[in-house]
């Protein structure tokens, strides 16, 4: 039975999510791999049935959690190290990831000015985990030659105003004739860079006339052939483009946010599908990337209500594009704390997770009793484990916004793990990420990115 199938029919018997799963708990019991600590080489030993693969996307199941982090950073150092991954993928907007990818291949001088995610919420990567991991591939760079260094890169589109600007910057600096063309093509969209939600309202709500058809002719123009003619292979001229693709996703994403449905979701997962197959395709033969993003990304929404409800994401695109040569890891956790908001462009606060619900994927992995693992269901021979998975069960998910009181309607979904990922690292007790201040106060933001969700 199809997860689609098995859920209509639990549904209908009211049985989604019966906890007669002693079973489980035992499994998990018999197959978790205890994980080492993060610095030991018995760590990165773990992860390396998945250097074979194209893509590996790893997730997390909140955005404020360091032991998801420090988790992600150590698996993508093994992978980077052991087995030839040269991407690493972000869950970021492509401009302020580009401000990463610069320093940490040195492809110019740093600026101490230049300070990424400095907009709401800043904590989710101006924290001292992603700081000490761009660190550590700084270093690890440097012992590279250029065309060999490992890419740090944004895949989300909410860098409206920011990606206008990036792409007006290269063609001053390159074409002038066509910086003139661009400024035309974007200035239906320059009144609104500031609060492009406000645009979506507009156009979907009074009826304006959409800028749509202008910023697709920017981005055709940018890659027509007189503009291809001295920028093919260019690093600057890709990265202009995929600047220009982020205007034109967010211009149709953010009219898409008042039709309601999951049209908006749907169009920003696809983008960032397809950001993470243009990375490739410009990486060249050998390309391998990691992906960071939130589990509602990465994990095969297939199998969750989110899929049922209409909603695809990046994991299920990579796993429909890559079979086997995409692998999905989540994660997951009982209890401990989180950094997370009140509401959207509220103030950070460090709060207390709630122990897992009795009828959760994580109760199961409590109830085996092994405080930190890693639980892998790919392999030939975990066909039962695999089995005893394919249940309809609740799973939490946390992004940026976290409401305790509200948790079981606001921060539960359904979902069946043995579709949903193909492996899960499990930690009991989590702590909160530590951010890094900025040396300005953020304003608030006006781009609405994915409230109410916040993933």
């Amino acid at each position: 039975m199809t997860s689609s199938k098995k859920h209509r029919a639990q549904s209908a018997t009211g049985q989604g999510g019966d906890a007669s799963t002693g079973d489980v708990s035992e499994l998990l019991r018999q197959y978790a791999e205890p994980l080492p600590a993060w610095d030991s080489p018995a760590f990165g030993e773990l992860f390396d049935r998945y250097g074979d693969a194209r893509v590996v996307l790893i997730g997390e199941a909140s955005h404020g959690t360091s032991d998801f982090y420090r988790t992600r950073a150590a698996i993508t150092r093994r992978l980077i190290e052991q087995h030839g991954f040269n991407i690493v993928a972000v869950e970021a907007d492509w401009p302020d990831a580009g401000h990463i990818d610069r320093v940490v291949r040195e492809l110019t001088p740093h600026n101490p000015q230049d300070e990424p995610f400095t907009r709401f919420p800043t904590w989710m990567w101006r924290n001292t985990d992603v700081a000490g991991f761009t660190d550590w591939l700084t270093a690890y760079n440097r012992k590279l030659e250029p065309a060999e260094r490992i890419e740090f890169r944004g895949l989300d589109i909410y860098s409206l105003r920011s990606s206008i600007g990036e792409v007006l910057g290269y063609l001053d600096r390159t074409d002038p004739a066509l910086a003139v063309e661009a400024r035309r093509h974007y200035g239906c969209l320059m009144p609104w860079q500031d609060d492009p939600a406000a645009y979506g309202h507009f156009v979907e709500r009074q009826r304006q006339t959409p800028c749509e058809k202008a910023v697709v002719e920017q981005l055709n123009t940018l890659l027509s052939q007189r503009m291809l003619t001295f920028a093919l292979h260019n690093d600057a001229f890709f990265n202009a483009t995929q600047n220009a693709r982020v205007v034109r996703s967010a211009e149709q994403y953010y009219r898409a946010m008042y039709r309601g449905g999951s049209a908006s979701w749907n169009l920003r997962d696809r983008h960032m599908f397809d950001t993470l197959q243009a990375l490739l395709e410009h990486r060249g033969a050998g390309a391998k990337a990691v992906v960071w993003a939130h589990n509602s990304h990465i994990g095969n929404a297939a199998a969750t209500a989110m899929g049922w409800n209409g909603e695809f994401n990046i994991g299920e695109l990579c796993r429909t594009a890559y079979g086997r040569d995409a692998v999905l890891i989540g994660m997951a956790t009982h209890t401990g704390q989180v950094a997370a908001a009140d509401d959207w462009d509220g103030e950070v606060r460090i709060k207390t997770v709630l122990p897992s619900r009795t009828d959760s994927w994580e109760y199961q992995f409590l109830q085996a009793g092994v405080p930190a693992s890693l639980t892998d269901w790919r392999a030939s021979d975990r066909h039962t484990l695999r089995e005893a998975l394919s249940e309809t069960l609740l799973e939490r998910a946390i992004g940026v916004i976290y409401r305790p009181e509200t948790e079981r309607w606001s921060h539960y979904f359904e979902a069946v793990l043995a579709e949903q990922f193909d492996a899960l690292v499990w930690i009991e007790q989590t702590v909160a990420v530590t951010p890094l201040a900025t040396s300005t106060p953020p304003g608030p933001s006006h781009e609405d990115d994915t409230f109410p969700r916040g993933l």
